[in-house]
């Protein structure tokens, strides 16, 4: 284990020489806020803590930290918006959270390149909000874009709603600006469309979870704003109905949605007591989303007629139409309030973030029911069905004394039976602290070694976010 030295009041004063002593902070308060993320405090096994929080507002700020880090083997852990479900932004041996709340402007669009760029501490909303008003968009939507920072999103190459057309916040970004552990500052990627030069660099960094470098400018892709949009609610009976339309809808009626989703009865349930209202049949099996969009009104009519007569076909027991804004608001507004109403109401649950080929989401399901019969749980089951992305959260009843062991005995079983169904660990969320102990469960040694080679190749005094994705 690498030996870190501890951030003392020298250093302190140091980092306030670097950056100014209004970007430094060593309140208590402010420390133990901003050394967590959306990970509950219970489910860690110690507390987690950092010594110093500094607020970079350039580039340069951030390459003098990291210098001066690196020549002091002080670890250093970059946070965004706190909104990640992996701990990724957890300091694991506490040191330097490095936050981002003042590199938050919108520096260049370029409509002509079609191009936005930004700086790490952006709000993604801002980002769509930027680009909607020169009549285009910017595609990445995870749930948490009204809160979270695109830094974060690039970190952890967030998914969300759109993936099943517009692929993740990877496939969307163009260049990267990075800032080294070691303090070189270097430019991935530009405003172009192909480039094999050299290695796709841009790609590594997108989803690497901050411990290979720092990201502190962003390009974005942007595209044409669809100005028609509808959405559809469909319930079903059955979880199976539901899932063997989703293929059907690409296949038979050919397009791709922009977004394919799906909530099961305890999801609604749920999200049901934590709003205080309800979606049309509460109480069916399971109900998916499906966005389309377009610019020709008749055209996109078409294709959602067509659409819901193959709902009919595969047993919908209903096709709602959302082309207001008031009922389209309220169904999303019901899908991406489920996460956050798991955590008001309950204190002792597990949020998974397991992917599969689509048409094993109901084996997958059927495991859930299974490990949950096992230990005595609850499982509220929703996500991204259109790239088999389901976001199973295992519930314990509070009066549970023994509620670590059964969650953990679960997420063991689960995981095993995620990967006989050729399923992976993590869609979107990340590694981060939290499954870094069953990162092995899927990847074999050969991988993870190359994984730890990379990062000692960018990261040779391994202070950049040490202790996520794999142990060195």
């Amino acid at each position: 284990m690498t030996a870190y030295s501890a951030v003392t009041r020298e250093v302190v004063r140091d980092l306030e020489r670097l950056l100014g002593a209004h970007n430094v902070a060593v309140d208590p308060e402010k420390l133990a806020s901003y050394s967590r993320d959306e990970v509950g405090l219970q489910f860690w096994d110690r507390e987690y803590r950092a010594e110093v929080l500094v607020f970079p507002e350039s580039t340069g700020h951030v390459s003098a930290v990291l210098a001066y880090a690196d020549s002091r083997r002080i670890p250093v852990t970059p946070r965004g918006a706190g909104t990640g479900l992996s701990g990724g932004a957890v300091p694991a041996f506490g040191g330097i959270v490095m936050a981002f709340d003042r590199m938050n402007r919108i520096l260049d669009i370029d409509l002509e390149n079609l191009t936005i760029t930004a700086e790490p501490g952006v709000v993604t909303a801002e980002i769509q909000a930027a680009a909607a008003r020169h009549g285009l968009e910017y595609v990445g939507d995870p749930c948490s874009g009204d809160a979270s920072f695109i830094g974060g999103n690039v970190a952890e190459n967030a998914g969300g709603n759109k993936v099943i057309k517009y692929g993740t916040t990877g496939a969307n970004v163009l260049a990267l600006e990075v800032v080294l552990p070691s303090g070189k500052v270097t430019w991935f990627g530009g405003k172009r469309r192909k480039d094999v030069t050299g290695l796709n660099l841009v790609h590594l960094i997108v989803g690497s979870e901050g411990i290979l470098g720092v990201v502190t400018r962003v390009v974005l892709k942007l595209v044409p704003r669809q100005e028609k949009v509808v959405d559809l609610l469909v319930p079903f009976s059955t979880v199976e109905e539901a899932i063997a339309l989703v293929p059907r809808v690409m296949r038979e009626v050919k397009l791709i949605p922009s977004s394919l989703e799906f909530m099961d009865r305890n999801s609604l349930s749920i999200v049901s007591r934590y709003l205080g209202s309800r979606l049309p049949y509460q109480e069916a099996g399971a109900h998916l989303i499906i966005q389309l969009e377009g610019n020709d009104e008749e055209v996109l009519s078409d294709q959602y007629e067509r659409v819901g007569d193959l709902c009919f076909e595969n047993g919908a027991l209903e096709v709602f139409v959302a082309d207001n804004r008031n009922f389209r608001d309220q169904i999303w507004k019901t899908r991406k309030n489920i996460a956050e109403a798991i955590i008001v109401l309950y204190t002792k649950y597990a949020k998974e973030d397991l992917v599969v080929p689509t048409s094993k989401i109901p084996s997958l399901l059927e495991s859930v029911s299974e490990a949950c019969r096992r230990y005595s749980l609850e499982a509220v089951n929703y996500g991204h069905v259109g790239d088999g992305n389901i976001h199973v959260n295992l519930l314990v009843d509070e009066s549970c004394e023994d509620w670590h062991e059964a969650i953990e005995g679960a997420r063991r079983d689960l995981y095993l039976a995620t990967r006989e169904l050729g399923g992976t660990l993590s869609g979107e969320h990340g590694i981060g602290l939290k499954r870094k102990a069953y990162l092995g469960m899927f990847l074999d040694d050969t991988q993870l070694e190359i994984i730890r080679g990379i990062k000692r190749v960018f990261d040779p005094n391994l202070i950049l976010n040490p202790g996520k994705i794999v142990d060195l």
